[in-house]
């Protein structure tokens, strides 16, 4: 795929889109922290019916911490790997508490020494709580990127490099939550919506799914 098409798909998307962000609801960073790290394996819709009623109960760190593990638990059962989530959730809030004041870290390096949080979540935080150009690449956006070409690559951390590379300046901001609604509700995994994508014509995915019947 060449820069003028990739330029094209995000031309695109952005007229549809103009102000994406995330599915994840929240109002501080560290709201938003805790909902990516609980997301893993999970739905945004199981995170947010989960936080809906936690954070009401406690969304600080020092709030969350006096819970405790087996406190938090009952609050998160519904999310997969939901024991493992708690153990880090309230390690997390011991560390923000002890080294960063209660505040969410803005460096990478700070974020991904947080228990449970990898690059991935790094990327969202720093992207969607502070505005800066990265881009976090999930099973969406690796299918997303491999299938039409746009950035392809063997594995998230290839995908994620092209992607910077690529993906044009005044797009780098909010082409994450662009990529992933795509990858959510149109090309989707095992039968992409073909018939119903606005850069379908640019897109190197060859079997076009047709439309179905009915539809």
């Amino acid at each position: 795929m060449n820069n003028a098409k990739r330029r094209e798909i995000f031309l695109r998307l952005q007229a549809q889109n103009p102000h994406p962000t995330t599915e994840l609801e929240y109002s501080t960073p560290f709201e938003l922290l805790i909902a990516v790290l609980l997301s893993a394996q999970a739905t945004d819709v199981s995170v947010n019916k989960a936080t809906r009623k936690l954070y009401p109960v406690a969304n600080t760190p020092a709030a969350l911490l006096a819970l405790g593990v087996d406190g938090l638990m009952p609050y998160i059962q519904t999310i997969g790997l939901y024991k493992t989530k708690a153990k880090n959730v309230i390690a997390t809030c011991q560390i923000l508490l002890e080294q960063h004041g209660g505040e969410v870290p803005k460096s990478r390096e700070a974020l991904e020494a947080l228990p449970g949080v990898g690059r991935k979540t790094a990327n969202v935080v720093m992207n969607t709580a502070f505005g800066e150009p990265t881009i976090a690449v999930d099973t969406h956006i690796f299918r997303v990127s491999n299938r039409t070409g746009l950035a392809p690559g063997k594995n998230v951390d290839i995908v994620e490099e092209k992607l910077l590379k690529f993906v044009p300046p005044e797009f780098k901001l909010d082409a994450h939550h662009w990529l992933i609604l795509h990858g959510r509700y149109t090309c989707i995994a095992r039968k992409p919506k073909c018939w119903n994508c606005m850069i379908a014509d640019l897109c190197d995915f060859k079997p076009k799914t047709p439309v179905p019947d009915g539809v």
